[in-house]
């Protein structure tokens, strides 16, 4: 039996996805836990930027949102969220936007809206936020969310952040996302259950690796996933080492804010 949690293994796996020296506009929550875990350890270049206007963020202690004021320890300029948000995006200066969502598609479509019809919507969450501007305008994003069948969905209700490919309007088609005009694209989805990400080619989603030290299998994934989904070339990831997890437990969450000891 593993001496670690399903959100901790997530954490884990969304750290090991960035690169030292990147430029990453991320959000709160798991997001922040996995980039603030890579900087702490195999990314000390990192720079985090916040949405409320924080650059190059390292905190004493894990801020609760991104405009929580433990977020500004050793800030070296605040700015606004438009420069943020506007400059550094605009200007393709952001190399990894790090999102969540509530519904996934096979194409990395995001929806963080609404559950349901949205005019007579079963569930509202609080919306894009910044999140439609940073998958529009990051060079890459990273999705991490909960590996349900109701949340990696063959069409997501509601198109809160693109993904690779884009309905357009007002007929609906389904496009690629640079004749819409951006660049980037979804990387990769860090879930509970593994780590996928998309054919170059196809730009579909495809398991890349899973928790198998957790007792997940590939049956598992395909069951909770509402599309067909490749796991052919599924491989186990790696374990979490002590380092990794020290560090996560003693420096980035010791307070179990978001990892919930």
């Amino acid at each position: 039996m593993s001496n670690y949690s399903r959100l901790e293994m997530m954490a884990i796996a969304g750290a090991r996805l960035i690169n030292d020296g990147e430029v990453i506009l991320v959000g709160t929550g798991l997001p922040l836990v996995s980039t603030l875990l890579a900087k702490h350890s195999h990314a000390p270049e990192t720079v985090i930027l916040m949405e409320a206007g924080l650059y190059d963020s390292y905190p004493q202690a894990l801020p609760f949102c991104v405009a929580d004021a433990r977020g500004v320890y050793r800030t070296p300029w605040i700015g606004t969220a438009v420069e943020l948000m506007g400059q550094f995006l605009q200007n393709k200066l952001v190399d990894v936007g790090f999102l969540g969502g509530a519904q996934v598609d096979r194409y990395g479509n995001i929806n963080s809206t609404v559950i349901g019809l949205y005019g007579q919507p079963d569930v509202r969450f609080e919306g894009s936020g910044g999140a439609c501007d940073i998958a529009v305008m990051a060079k890459k994003t990273i999705i991490i969310m909960a590996h349900e069948r109701k949340r990696f969905v063959e069409r997501v209700d509601y198109l809160t952040s693109p993904g690779w490919m884009v309905r357009r309007y007002p007929d609906g088609k389904l496009i690629p996302r640079v004749e819409a005009g951006l660049w980037g694209g979804p990387y990769a989805v860090v879930s509970t259950l593994g780590v996928m990400k998309f054919r170059p080619q196809t730009h579909e989603m495809y398991v890349e690796s899973f928790f198998a030290d957790m007792g997940v299998t590939l049956e598992e994934i395909q069951q909770n996933t509402a599309f067909p989904i490749d796991v052919t070339q599924a491989k186990p990831l790696e374990s979490p080492n002590d380092s990794e997890l020290n560090v996560l437990r003693q420096v980035v969450d010791p307070e179990g804010i978001f990892m919930k000891y």
